[in-house]
């Protein structure tokens, strides 16, 4: 018996914090909400220190192991009379790092703290009932150790999916003949093959920064102060998804339709940036709010599995669609979707599959990534970086989002320097303008013509509210009359996008008539990119 534990704390997880329990919680009050880091023993301390160690020097290796090659074949270490000795030295680190791994499990099995979360784990494993879960709810541990709470597969169709998951919006191929289409593949197959190694290796990187385990490893204190947060102060609930591509994706859901706020019936899903993570992001905004929240971490981000490609990408936002609707109990039309910056990608997916979600917020969000990966590429690159993105990193966030019938605002950062292709001073170059007109033309073809365009160009160009006001007032824009017209062409005509509205308008209807639009779609928040978003930004996006 006492074998067989050591077993399991050899290979059990690592033990970060323990949590109150939410009955301890309330009978105690707010000052016992609050948990303790876990406290392991001497050499269960020194031995986890040596681990953790290796794996960093394992991971510098892994993402520096092209440059390190090239130095050893340069300098003829490769070869079989080198490279014995190596694997020598290498077996023999191998097996004192087993014998500290071993420490370790003997460590663990002499803390009894440990041996309590052990055995609650491994009765959750057995017996995945709502009792159990709630006692393993209050240990903070290595998530890929926790149990699966959701399943694509308890409601979706196996059939029903392609091989490699949900369904994504791709340009349409271009037409050619079958022998021209042949040796046109043979053409291109070296930069096929180029693009592919650029995608997986640094450009996936690159683009998604918070996927890094270096960069996790940093972040790791911070993250499980945010972690204990959510959990200790605003209860809430995690949970592990496993996606329709095997990724298992990491959820935080707070709920607050217990609350007597107005908000708490409406559940905000939020849709995390490049390097952002659920337990220090956007989740914050909504929750001072009072609204339901559901956050999530990207493929390959803390403790989801996986990389995040797009196609990953939205099978996780499928799963946890799927998973409020059928787990947590809320509908559609109670889902408000919230993006900040490259969540614009799978929150546009989201409501482009799901057209019934109740709403769409985007935050400092771009149209499309090409413009942007041009940026920061040498400009003879050109060619290999618009193929590697439009095969494998097709981030086309306004095309899906004009698929959507539904109120949509898009919030834009008036010093944004991630997003504009210049520089933050350049407020013309911010992509989140090419959202917003791309948007309005497919909505409102009629009414955004040439001029109307360059009305809405000349409101964007402003860097603040004066100057917004003054733009509006120099086009002496009526809203009462724009309301009435669009709610009369709605009422008689009650049609999807695209509108017809303004094409008997005069040209000065049609300027006020776009103005109008573009101020009810966009809101201007004067900060940089990676600021928090302050819940007064957070509005319901506008209905006619």
């Amino acid at each position: 018996m006492a074998g067989w534990m050591w077993i399991r704390c050899f290979l059990g997880p690592h033990l970060q914090r323990v949590h109150r329990s939410q009955a301890e919680s309330r009978t105690e009050g707010r000052a016992g909400r609050r948990g303790w880091t876990y406290q392991p023993k001497s050499l269960e301390k020194h031995t986890d220190s040596i681990l953790g160690w290796a794996s960093a020097l394992w991971s510098l290796s892994y993402y520096s192991s092209p440059l390190l090659l090239c130095y050893l074949y340069r300098k003829g270490y490769i070869c079989s009379s080198k490279l014995v000795p190596v694997s020598q030295y290498v077996g023999t680190v191998m097996v004192c790092l087993l014998g500290v791994a071993c420490l370790r499990g003997w460590g663990r099995w002499r803390n009894s703290e440990y041996l309590q979360f052990i055995s609650i784990l491994e009765e959750t494993r057995k017996n995945h009932t709502s009792s159990n879960k709630k006692k393993l709810a209050c240990y903070d541990f290595d998530f890929s150790h926790w149990p699966a709470d959701f399943s694509w597969e308890e409601v979706s169709n196996p059939k029903l999916l392609s091989k490699t998951g949900v369904s994504l919006l791709k340009p349409e191929p271009k037409l050619r003949g079958a022998a021209d289409s042949v040796l046109n593949s043979l053409r291109t197959l070296p930069c096929h093959i180029v693009s592919f190694l650029i995608a997986h290796s640094f450009g996936r990187r690159m683009l998604y920064p918070g996927s890094v385990f270096l960069l996790q490893r940093a972040m790791r204190p911070m993250l499980q102060q945010g972690q204990a947060r959510l959990i200790e102060e605003c209860e809430g609930q995690r949970n592990k998804l496993v996606a329709c591509d095997g990724n298992e994706i990491d959820t935080m859901f707070v709920d607050r339709r217990r609350d007597e706020g107005q908000h708490g019936q409406t559940l905000v899903i939020c849709c995390e940036g490049n390097a952002g993570f659920y337990e220090v992001g956007c989740m914050n905004t909504p929750l001072e709010g009072g609204y339901s929240v559901l956050g999530w971490n990207h493929p390959g981000f803390a403790g989801s599995t996986g990389v995040p490609f797009p196609q990953n990408e939205a099978n996780a936002m499928d799963v946890v669609i799927q998973f409020a609707v059928h787990k947590l109990g809320f509908q559609l039309s109670e889902i408000v979707v919230y993006a900040w910056s490259i969540g614009g990608f799978t929150a546009s997916w989201a409501v482009m599959s799901y057209p019934e979600i109740q709403a769409l917020v985007l935050d400092a969000s771009f149209d499309d990534l090409l413009p942007l990966a041009l940026k920061v590429m040498p400009d003879s690159w050109r060619p290999l970086v618009t193929h590697t993105v439009r095969q494998y990193m097709n981030l086309n966030s306004a095309d899906q989002l004009c698929k959507y019938q539904g109120p949509v605002l898009l919030i834009r950062r008036t010093k944004d320097e991630i997003i504009t292709t210049t520089g933050p001073e350049d407020i013309m170059s911010n992509r989140g303008n090419n959202l917003l007109l791309k948007l309005l033309q497919f909505r409102y073809p009629q009414v955004m013509t040439d001029d109307g365009v360059r009305a809405i160009r000349a409101w964007l160009a402003a860097s603040n509210h004066v100057e917004e006001a003054a733009v509006y007032s120099s086009y002496e824009v009526d809203d009462d009359w724009c309301v009435s017209v669009l709610q009369s062409y709605k009422t008689e005509r009650d049609v999807f996008f695209p509108w017809s509205v303004g094409e008997d308008m005069t040209l000065e209807g049609r300027r006020q008539l776009a103005l109008f639009l573009a101020r009810k779609y966009m809101r201007n928040f004067d900060s940089t990119h990676c600021t928090p978003l302050p819940y007064s930004e957070f509005t319901a996006p506008w209905r006619l």
